[in-house]
């Protein structure tokens, strides 16, 4: 870590979600195909993932692949599903080593099969480990986890399962993908886009927002380290005012 940034231990978000953005055009400005930035992205996932266990947080969730990214061109997604299966297969080892569990959102059943095999594998060997979670999420959409969730809340409903009046926030938020997982506290999107780009859209309705121009692949530790410093410097306040919050510090 630099010496020069001072990270307090009592203002480290819990849960760190990631927009991973900016490969293509990272490869594009070397003159490469998109899949070279992809590739040379790992190295930044494998740095984060380390910068965030050493600082202490306990959930890291990653925008791997979204629903969307599946109209890109086939080539492209079957290398980035080929690449998908590798990292997982070679980064075992070190999840194991470092106590990161893994675990993985979104409509899973979509993934090629030795994808969602690797994916399933590691998601078992590394159940035990609790000293962070890793989240991937995986031909994730946050409007169809929505819609899948008024599904399930609504046919029991009309299974006398549960009333109408019983349902509340906690209702809702039990029937996403990430029922076991705490709101985000801060989202941090690569790459100088400013949006949100249909990434857990319920969870992060109080998380710090950073934007940073960097792209992906060029996002390392010390970048890790100057987000988390901006989001200490911040104030959260939840809807109430600054003297309400210093008042319970």
């Amino acid at each position: 870590m630099n010496k020069n940034i001072s990270l307090s231990k009592y203002r480290i978000p819990y849960h760190v979600a990631v927009i991973m953005d900016g490969n293509g055009r990272w490869a594009k400005k070397k003159g490469k195909l998109r899949i070279f930035g992809h590739k040379n992205g790992v190295q930044s996932v494998r740095e984060i993932i380390e910068a965030a266990a050493e600082i202490g947080v306990k959930v890291l969730t990653l925008y791997a692949f979204s629903t969307e990214n599946w109209s890109r061109p086939k080539k492209e997604v079957d290398t980035l599903m080929t690449l998908l299966a590798s990292s997982l297969k070679k980064e075992l080892k070190s999840l194991q080593k470092n106590n990161i569990q893994l675990r993985a959102i979104g409509d899973l059943i979509n993934l090629p099969k030795q994808a969602r095999k690797e994916l399933e594998e590691v998601i078992k060997k590394t159940a035990s480990n609790d000293r962070m979670i890793l989240n991937l999420a995986l031909s994730y959409g946050s409007r169809n986890e929505i819609v899948n969730a008024v599904k399930s809340i609504s046919k029991k409903v009309v299974n006398n399962e549960l009333k109408i009046e019983n349902i509340d926030k906690k209702t809702i938020n039990n029937h996403l993908y990430t029922f076991s997982l705490p709101d985000v506290d801060f989202l941090i999107r690569t790459s100088g886009e400013q949006r949100i780009s249909n990434f857990l859209l319920w969870q992060i309705a109080y998380a710090e927002l950073y934007f940073t121009e960097t792209l992906w692949p060029d996002f390392r530790k010390q970048d890790f380290y100057d987000a988390i410093s901006e989001y200490q410097s911040r104030e959260r306040r939840y809807g109430k005012i600054s003297e309400q919050i210093k008042k319970h510090e």
